[in-house]
């Protein structure tokens, strides 16, 4: 299997190339990511654990899924894509904010991304991928933001930083 490309970008998310994920990540590149939230009726949001064998961040819970755009596909695209591949469903999603962080993991790896929020709502069970979701739950936001405080080390890194940084974006 071809390894996957990422988009490679500048501080204005202007593509700038193409570079494939491992690399992109050994060498700590900016490159585009998004990160869908999905919530219910009663505002609880779904999370999922990582898969344990996941090459970073394994077996942390985070948002609903995440990933890196595809060259050529929208960020909304790449969202639905990959929550039905993740996830098992798709629903509507849009943008509400994007920022840019940098995390090094212990393997060596470091997360530099100009990742895209995006918000959807969906009612019923997913049908989770067990090659790439552990588990899932749904949450409400207070009780995740307070788990977070309480036991940080459960949670992905930029889940932490939206969180910490873009919550307002995410509480509707």
């Amino acid at each position: 299997m071809k390894e996957e490309l990422v988009i490679l970008v500048n501080e204005k998310d202007e593509q700038i190339g193409l570079m494939p994920k491992m690399e992109a990540h050994e060498k700590a590149v900016l490159h585009r990511a998004f990160s869908v939230f999905v919530f219910n009726d009663n505002n609880d949001l779904m999370l999922q654990q990582r898969a344990a064998h996941k090459y970073h961040s394994p077996l942390l819970w985070t948002n609903t899924c995440c990933s890196h755009q595809r060259n050529g596909e929208t960020n909304i695209e790449a969202g639905k894509r990959r929550l039905q591949e993740e996830m098992g469903f798709v629903c509507e999603i849009e943008e509400v904010t994007s920022f840019i962080y940098k995390a090094p993991f212990d393997n060596g790896l470091t997360e530099h991304e100009l990742d895209h929020i995006l918000i959807g709502y969906y009612n019923n069970e997913p049908k989770i991928n067990k090659d790439e979701v552990e588990s899932y739950k749904w949450m409400p936001l207070e009780a995740v933001k307070k788990d977070i405080e309480e036991n940080p080390k459960i949670y992905t890194e930029w889940f932490k930083i939206i969180f910490k940084n873009y919550y307002s974006f995410i509480n509707k």
